[in-house]
């Protein structure tokens, strides 16, 4: 999962919120000893996220079509993808309206804990919420610009135009997919919180 599914696994707690959009940011264990209790419950559940996101049956199918092109980043290249499927999804988000609140409000939260950014994140965090990636990841075109975007991010990715390629003609198998995974996950990271 990308943003949007580590926003929405954060179930509207501030700190844990903070801690699990930055956890790509923070590397290693000695890395967290710098934030608070939430913050770092946070971080950790954005490992465990992406340990069980990686692992998912469901996931392993849909990275199958990207394999062959993208190898190891069929993994990240899915992440976004989620965040389509999951910001189209009327069990969670009725309305655009809706999903327009909710990223509102995500943001509202980060900008509280702001000073728990680290500076790669806090380097493009502006640009994110002026151009509100969380909303964007619902149209086809928002995806195409979050691809560019990892591209831009990982170094030795191959060209990024065949993967929203194969995203657009394996829809329907992608979207399936999904829906095998997201109950799953809000499961998962429920019952992690609920360890305290």
């Amino acid at each position: 999962m990308n943003y949007l599914g580590h926003a929405y696994l954060s179930f509207g707690d501030s700190e844990i919120l903070t801690g699990n959009i930055i956890g790509d940011h923070v590397k290693g264990r000695i890395a967290l000893d710098g934030y608070g209790k939430g913050v770092r419950r946070g971080i950790e559940l954005h490992r465990k996220i992406d340990e069980a996101a990686d692992r998912h049956p469901a996931t392993l199918r849909a990275k199958l079509l990207f394999r062959e092109a993208y190898g190891l980043y069929s993994g990240a290249i899915m992440d976004t993808i989620y965040d389509h499927f999951l910001a189209n999804d009327p069990n969670y988000f009725a309305t655009p309206v809706d999903l327009k609140a909710f990223t509102v409000s995500v943001y509202e939260q980060l900008d509280e804990h702001a000073e728990e950014f680290p500076s790669t994140f806090a380097a493009y965090y502006p640009h994110m919420k002026e151009h509100n990636w969380l909303y964007n990841y619902r149209s086809i075109k928002g995806i195409e610009k979050s691809l560019h975007g990892l591209s831009r991010r990982a170094k030795y990715m191959p060209p990024i135009e065949k993967a929203y390629d194969i995203f657009v003609a394996g829809y329907y198998h992608l979207n399936q997919c999904y829906y095998e995974f997201i109950d799953d996950m809000i499961k998962f990271a429920r019952t992690e919180l609920s360890k305290g």
